[in-house]
């Protein structure tokens, strides 16, 4: 008969109170892992892709490619043949594209400017659908102090609903970044209740909305989790005034706590890191940050 030592008690016990911590067996739970392409401006396409194969990624959210933020317009997507040959590579690799950032901005009231953003994003749903890509972010952005914050969150719920309407008769959902002015949990919420449309949600990015307003991860979670489809993880230190991006877990930002609540709640999407090279070329070169991320987050789980 097999005896049940002390020694082996307490190591179940132990195994037990980190399932309860996670909510789910770690053999179970296996985080998504992606990265942005912001993180390496100057990497080919080829590159992105082995570096994302060997550094244990399964998936590359795109903004820009060598420097070219139209994604509809660079190489690997331009054409019906590159796109086709882009999906081969990418099966073959064990990769997915599972996200597209674009640059639409929705706060514009202004005619001509509005819909010209609105057009940007339509495209891009356009794209998604064509690659099997599920979401394309948008920027909500900023409140005018020329209105009220009331008008410029109908202004930019209003551009969020137009853009879910397009999408809505494809697999794509519209995701609006917490992003600019749009970084309190309440403010974000009203513009997702007003928007209302099941082809609209949410990028969480951490960092953007507890840099500015410190509100606790969970609070910003529990009233929000619903719209959450797609995280930005990446982390920072304020110096004299300034935020400056360090890899993750070595700054002040509480994201691996974020990390934790989406985990503990079964969030099924992709922890999508997002070293913001392409905007701080002063920050550390992709090849360590890229795969420092992932070593991270293995580690983590």
């Amino acid at each position: 008969m097999h005896q049940f030592t002390r020694r082996s008690f307490i190591a179940a016990s132990a195994m037990l109170y980190a399932n309860s911590i996670l909510g789910n067996s770690p053999a179970k739970y296996k985080p998504q892992l992606s990265f942005s392409t912001l993180g390496c401006p100057d990497w080919p396409f080829e590159k992105i892709i082995s570096f994302a194969r060997q550094n244990g990624y399964k998936g590359i959210e795109l903004r820009g490619l060598l420097r070219q933020l139209d994604i509809t317009q660079s190489a690997p997507f331009k054409t019906i043949q590159s796109r086709r040959d882009t999906l081969q590579l990418l099966k073959e690799n064990g990769l997915a594209i599972v996200n597209l950032g674009s640059s639409c901005t929705l706060h514009f009231t202004e005619a001509s400017e509005r819909n010209k953003q609105l057009d940007e994003g339509k495209k891009f749903i356009d794209l998604a659908a064509s690659i099997n890509c599920p979401y394309v972010r948008v920027f909500p952005n900023n409140f005018s102090n020329q209105v009220s914050k009331a008008a410029a969150i109908d202004t930019i719920a209003k551009g969020l609903q137009e853009l879910a309407v397009y999408a809505a008769n494809t697999p794509v959902k519209v995701l609006m970044e917490t992003h600019g002015d749009a970084v309190w949990t309440a403010d974000i919420e009203a513009i997702m209740q007003a928007a209302n449309h099941p082809h609209a949600g949410l990028v969480w990015d951490i960092c953007n909305m507890w840099s500015i307003t410190k509100e606790p991860p969970l609070h910003a979670y529990n009233r929000l989790k619903k719209y959450i489809f797609h995280t930005h993880i990446k982390d920072a230190r304020m110096a004299a005034g300034k935020l400056n991006y360090v890899f993750v877990g070595k700054g002040q930002v509480p994201i691996l706590d974020a990390v934790d609540i989406l985990a503990n709640n079964h969030y099924k999407g992709y922890y999508s890191f997002e070293w913001e090279k392409w905007w701080h070329p002063e920050i550390e070169v992709p090849e360590l940050a890229i795969a420092d991320y992932s070593k991270t987050m293995q580690a983590h789980f």
